[in-house]
């Protein structure tokens, strides 16, 4: 009665929605959703984007890694998703003799395909709503606690049973703040091997400068194969597997794209906050992202500075740099898009029309009336904690001798054998330049003794403000000349007396000042911001289901989808450009001679291959040109969020058109307000991708296994986007 009831209410609430805003649940895809997609050029069905009796869309679209898409396209296993989600797997292979990074990578055969351990893919294989299975029992519940209790069970029972026969890997989600809940049956695949990457001149082209903006001309791609064995079932790396048999894989489309067509998107965006209450928004607006931003520009600083210096330290902090800048540059223009549409002020109206809406009923009042005077106490409490949050994770624990010492003294508190410790730190030691490690310690130091409360400085920075006179300098010099971990070396030197004497080794940690300082911030996260933050937070989830369930009775006419999860989502809209100023307008896409002009710029992001610059000069684009131009990217009105980085883009036909890389960086306030007439997600065009792999890097061998399609005569290419 529960599943029946929810089903209905989440049904009431499914129409009406924003043009091309909304994640949707593939199993949820009721008849209006279809028929709004038909409307707008899907040519397929529901079965066909997800069934669990037949092959379909789902079946080709996978988990990469731990936080991206990929997709199938070829029945042999091949698989695209970003360069940039490749990018820790391509730099694993790279050394300053063999630099794959700068110079791509392309096997010429299966044989010399490049194995990952530690890289899996995961296939949802199934999904179902287990609302009235999780929530049963849950009315005898006399506490909070029994209720989650019973909702914790009930979960633990649910994903037993899926995976009974240990083939698959079961999770329950809650939808709505808990208001529903879905089973999601996945079946993971662990040889996962590199076949082709191009340089990063191509695959990551504008790097920082264009990261999250639109004109965009980056080939951000990498090509993987799944193995399995000779039962097409997953399998530890082994010579003798052989190519994965995909239930689906994509065909590609050679037609190209036009303003206006139909676009969709299937994958896995981690994580929107649409639902926030405003004081929460603001928060995270207005003191939170801003001071993250400050301490990444920092951390940047220091990267780069060693890294022009030295090749080594450049591959060495390549992948680094980059996740620290990904959302260092996003945060920066959701604060502004947040700004723009004066998102704080339109939740405070909302919430005004609740606060009337609640007051016309003496049911809604006891129902929903303690729901803002609470929502405005907790946050108030919250708001103390959070930043002291922000700052262990941009700061404190930025700082990767921390990590390795956390990591050294756990396998010791293991009793793990000395030589085995040494042999599991040398890769931390490998991926760490000690002398920019100095420096970072030092900038995150004084700026955790800057911006936290006194109350929450470990005694540590009050022996540096007495015995150093606040010279942070000359107390990072002392850490680093004395700490056991200052190198593999003396972690060696230290480990030999940690091998006759256990108990003495673990005292002389505790006398040394880097271990004092991480036992003393541990603490403090651990004994007073963790425990205060997850009762507030727990209380925050009870609010916040109510508060959703209410907004699906205060609006029925409205049509919602869950915030995301990084569980399986589709978004529909059009290929469309967009106006982000007065008097400036960009195009829906991007051609290779906006490349070119921007090479001439003589900037470091900017920087091509020769031979690309042969291959415009030539016109030599195979088939893959149009009228003389070489089409790069496009954008469209798809609803995106992280993890969607890698999802294929798909036309009306179910044929794959790009690949998804970006949002535009006016519209990153999507993850918690979407604005249709400024949102755009950023896909390098397929036929870039094909013309790359055959004319640029020469291994058009790999096109024989795609199945390439062409209907129509050849669209013909405007001028780039950067110039309409």
């Amino acid at each position: 009665m529960k599943r029946q009831f929810l089903a209905i209410l989440i049904l009431i609430a499914s129409f009406n929605a924003k043009a091309d805003e909304g994640m949707w649940l593939l199993s949820l895809l009721d008849g209006y959703t279809i028929e709004d997609m038909q409307s707008k050029g899907f040519k397929l069905t529901a079965e066909d984007i997800y069934s669990v009796n037949q092959a379909c869309l789902k079946d080709a679209v996978v988990i990469f890694g731990g936080g991206c898409t990929g997709e199938l396209i070829s029945p042999d296993g091949l698989l695209l998703t970003n360069h940039h989600c490749g990018y820790g797997t391509i730099q694993s292979h790279s050394s300053v003799e063999n630099d794959y990074l700068t110079d791509g990578f392309w096997a010429m055969s299966r044989e010399e395909e490049l194995p990952n351990p530690g890289l899996s893919v995961r296939f949802l294989r199934y999904m179902d709503d287990v609302t009235g299975d999780v929530l049963d029992g849950t009315e005898n519940a006399d506490t909070r606690e029994e209720y989650e209790a019973i909702i914790q069970g009930n979960v633990a029972s649910i994903a037993a049973v899926a995976n009974a026969e240990g083939k698959y890997e079961s999770t329950v989600r809650p939808m709505f703040y808990g208001n529903q809940y879905f089973l999601f049956v996945y079946e993971r695949y662990n040889d996962v091997r590199l076949v082709g990457a191009p340089p990063s001149s191509i695959g990551n082209f504008g790097r920082d400068n264009d990261n999250w903006m639109w004109p965009r001309h980056t080939g951000d791609f990498s090509v993987f194969r799944i193995y399995a064995n000779s039962e097409n079932e997953p399998a530890g790396y082994s010579a003798e597997n052989v190519p994965y048999q995909p239930r689906k894989f994509f065909e590609i489309s050679m037609d190209g794209i036009e303003k206006g067509d139909f676009t969709m998107i299937l994958g896995y965006p981690g994580s929107t906050q649409q639902f926030l209450y405003s004081r929460a928004l603001k928060h995270f607006a207005e003191v939170s992202m801003p001071m993250r931003v400050d301490l990444r520009t920092e951390r940047m600083e220091i990267m780069d500075r060693y890294m022009q210096q030295s090749d080594e330290v450049r591959i060495q902090y390549a992948s680094k740099y980059r996740g620290v800048s990904n959302a260092w540059k996003k945060w920066q223009g959701a604060i502004r898009g947040l700004e723009r549409l004066d998102a704080v002020q339109k939740k405070v109206k909302f919430e005004n029309e609740f606060r009337e809406w609640v007051g016309e009923s003496e049911d809604r009042t006891e129902a929903y009336g303690d729901l803002l005077p609470s929502f405005e106490e907790i946050y108030t409490e919250l708001e103390h904690f959070d930043v002291i949050r922000d700052l262990m994770g941009e700061a404190v624990f930025a700082i990767e001798i921390l990590r390795i010492a956390s990591a050294v003294e756990y396998m010791m508190m293991d009793s793990i054998p000395a030589e085995e410790i040494l042999n599991r730190s040398k890769r931390m030691y490998d991926d760490i330049h000690l002398p920019l490690d100095k420096e970072m310690f030092r900038t995150m130091m004084e700026n955790y003794n800057d911006l936290s409360p006194v109350e929450f400085h470990p005694d540590i920075l009050q022996e540096v403000n007495e015995k150093y006179k606040g010279d942070f300098n000359a107390w990072t010099e002392d850490v680093y000349d004395k700490t056991p971990v200052r190198s593999l070396e003396a972690l060696g030197d230290f480990l030999r007396i940690y091998e006759r004497n256990q108990g003495k080794a673990m005292k002389k940690l505790k006398k040394d000042d880097l271990f004092i300082a991480l036992d003393q911030f541990r603490n403090i996260y651990t004994q007073r911001v963790r425990p205060a933050e997850s009762v507030l937070t727990e209380s925050l989830e009870h609010l916040y289901k109510r508060w959703v369930k209410a907004r699906f009775e205060m609006k029925p006419g409205k049509r919602f989808y869950p915030d995301a999860n990084f569980t399986m989502r589709l978004t529909y809209g059009e290929v469309k450009g967009y106006s982000p100023e007065d008097a400036v307008k960009f195009g829906y896409h991007t051609t290779l001679s906006g490349v070119i002009e921007k090479s001439r710029q003589d900037q470091p992001d900017y920087v091509i291959p020769e031979k690309l610059r042969e291959l415009y000069e030539d016109k030599d684009y195979g088939d893959y040109g149009v009228d003389g131009t070489m089409p790069v990217c496009f954008t469209a009105s798809n609803h995106t969020s992280g993890g969607n980085s890698g999802s294929p883009v798909i036309d009306a036909e179910g044929r794959l058109i790009g690949i998804n890389f970006d949002r535009n960086w006016h519209g990153t306030m999507s993850d918690e307000m979407y604005d249709p007439g400024m949102c755009r997600n950023i896909a390098v065009d397929i036929r870039y991708i094909l013309f790359i792999i055959d004319r640029f890097a020469g291994a058009g061998y790999l096109l024989d296994e795609m199945v390439l399609v062409e209907e129509e005569a050849p669209t013909v290419v405007e001028a780039d986007a950067g110039m309409n």
